[in-house]
């Protein structure tokens, strides 16, 4: 597994990393078997860094993560904070994330937590700016050794980076999604701050597995937020209409290598930027994280495809996106 160093963290975390929202059971069922058996197969695989939230299962995640004792082999865990205990969208108190983050800690067996991100808030809340200022405090006090945001638009990570303290940005990166190329990445590798890239694969219309006969657990949000009725609709599907989303990905297949899956396609897609530290995809069985392992070993793109896809992002996926870019 190669490594890159993520931001003014200064640790060197594995290109692929493990998103942990699965482990809560939010994404559709997930016995306590199958999730010690992905992480075993992170560890297997040197995947060493993964990335959870205290609302992930009310805390399931988290709890799942701690009993792995992650951090006696060498693994940076990422949580967030802002989603919860009341705090959304508007009532984000010093204490209240003190609590977070304490008992993210206990859930986790640790004593100070590795890195600690914003979960989505408003920008409202990132523009009063105190949020940011607790987080320093926090860090000074030991009870976290880095902090940074996860963002839902590209406004909200310029937003982020005018605070020194911010040491990554967490964004929303994939085929169906490329503005930040030319925007955000530059401008956070600037002031050395690292990207972590989630939804690679789009919510998993990148993967090329799915079709308009599919059928999702009643509690994933592929079944619940496809229009953004329970939280912003570019978490789900980039934005796309599901059935759109399925037309356009239809069409990438035509455009990647011969041989090559979708799946590593999109997810080699994303490693070959410079300024992208770590691309983490939410998995559901240890097969999946083995796919997105062997997605990372393949050799960089050449430059006419990363022109042919973003002409064809601009020209018929960007104007169906819906929510803010």
């Amino acid at each position: 597994m190669k490594t890159r160093r993520l931001g003014k963290t200064g640790w060197d975390v594995s290109e692929v990393g493990l998103g942990c929202w699965q482990l809560g059971g939010d994404v559709g069922p997930m016995e306590d078997q199958r999730a010690r058996a992905i992480l075993d197969t992170a560890f297997e695989l040197k995947v060493n860094f993964w990335d959870t939230a205290d609302v992930y299962g009310g805390g399931k995640s988290e709890s799942r993560i701690g009993a792995a004792k992650p951090q006696d082999k060498g693994v940076k865990v990422a949580t967030k904070l802002g989603r919860g205990g009341g705090m959304f969208p508007d009532k984000h108190t010093r204490e209240g994330m003190r609590a977070s983050i304490q008992g993210s800690a206990q859930r986790l067996g640790v004593e100070r937590l590795d890195l600690v991100q914003l979960h989505c808030v408003p920008m409202e809340v990132l523009q009063q700016g105190e949020v940011f200022g607790w987080l320093d405090d926090f860090k000074r006090e030991g009870l976290i050794e880095h902090y940074g945001a996860s963002v839902e638009t590209i406004a909200q990570g310029m937003e982020c980076l005018k605070h020194e303290g911010v040491a990554t940005l967490q964004i929303i990166l994939n085929l169906f999604r490329q503005d930040a190329v030319t925007t955000l990445i530059p401008a956070a590798r600037e002031k050395g701050v690292g990207i972590i890239v989630r939804l690679p694969l789009a919510s998993g219309l990148l993967t090329g597995k799915y079709n308009k006969r599919t059928i999702f657990h009643e509690s994933d949000h592929r079944n619940y937020n496809r229009d953004g009725e329970s939280f912003f609709v570019g978490e789900t599907f980039s934005g796309l209409p599901f059935e759109k989303g399925l037309e356009l990905a239809t069409e990438i297949e035509k455009l990647k290598p011969h041989g090559w899956p979708l799946a590593y396609f999109s997810i080699r897609w994303c490693l070959d930027h410079l300024g992208v530290s770590t691309v983490i995809a939410g998995v559901s069985k240890p097969q999946q994280l083995r796919e997105n392992v062997t997605a990372a070993v393949r050799t960089p793109l050449p430059g006419f495809h990363h022109a042919r896809l973003n002409a064809f992002y601009k020209e018929k996926v960007r104007p169906l996106v819906r929510g803010e870019i």
